[in-house]
């Protein structure tokens, strides 16, 4: 079963869920665009038979606050204030695709608070051609206004966020979800090149890896973090 808890950070409130046990290792898991927490259920539950595992609501999606100022930065720094606010000190990151920008992120501006990264389709941080994205008919649990703010970030990245990839020192481990992928993964290989201790390994369902193959990637985690 999982607790659902709100920690202030800065400005921002941020909700959270977290699973196991309260002494394990803490892990720290990251959604991608338009997700939130509960996108982690079954992941959440299968990691915390040996983890203490946390899954954040990032700004303006789900329970999180909505402050209309969005950013992957914005983002990596409401994390790092997580981990202040929870005295966790170092964690293993798993992220998916937003979520993964910002886990290396973080990784990359303090390294000494990642002790493992995993990357789950996460977007290369080269430029690209994004297509428009439509808003959905009804209502959504995000802020529309998060959607353009992220997507110009991923089509346009600081080119530093390249540039800095050889500084993530945290092993890292890249989740990709192969041909049937909606994220283009020409890159990726490019990617983790540049990351010093890095592997990668396919779980070819598409772009979803931890929602459709929950058990296989949670073992994938388990294994990569205990190796």
């Amino acid at each position: 079963m999982d607790d659902h808890s709100v920690v202030d950070v800065g400005d921002v409130r941020l909700a959270y869920r977290a699973w196991g046990d309260p002494f394990g290792a803490p892990v720290v898991l990251l959604h991608g665009l338009g997700g939130s927490s509960a996108d982690w259920e079954a992941t959440g539950q299968a990691l915390g038979d040996e983890w203490r595992v946390y899954a954040l609501d990032l700004r303006g999606h789900g329970e999180s606050d909505w402050p209309d100022e969005y950013s992957f930065e914005l983002m990596r720094d409401d994390v790092f204030g997580f981990l202040n606010e929870l005295d966790l000190d170092r964690v293993g990151v798993v992220g998916h695709s937003m979520g993964g920008v910002v886990g290396y992120l973080l990784a990359q501006e303090h390294p000494d608070r990642v002790e493992r990264l995993v990357l789950e389709e996460t977007p290369p941080p080269f430029s690209r051609e994004m297509p428009e994205s439509a808003r959905p008919d009804g209502p959504v649990d995000y802020d529309w206004n998060v959607v353009p703010a992220i997507r110009g970030q991923v089509g346009d990245p600081d080119p530093e966020w390249a540039d800095r990839l050889d500084e993530i020192v945290a092993p890292t481990l890249m989740v990709t979800g192969g041909p049937d992928s909606s994220m283009p993964q020409d890159r990726i290989p490019d990617m983790a090149a540049r990351i010093p201790d890095s592997r990668t390994i396919m779980i070819p369902v598409g772009h979803n890896v931890h929602a459709l193959e929950p058990g296989q990637f949670a073992a994938a985690v388990s294994d990569f973090f205990t190796s």
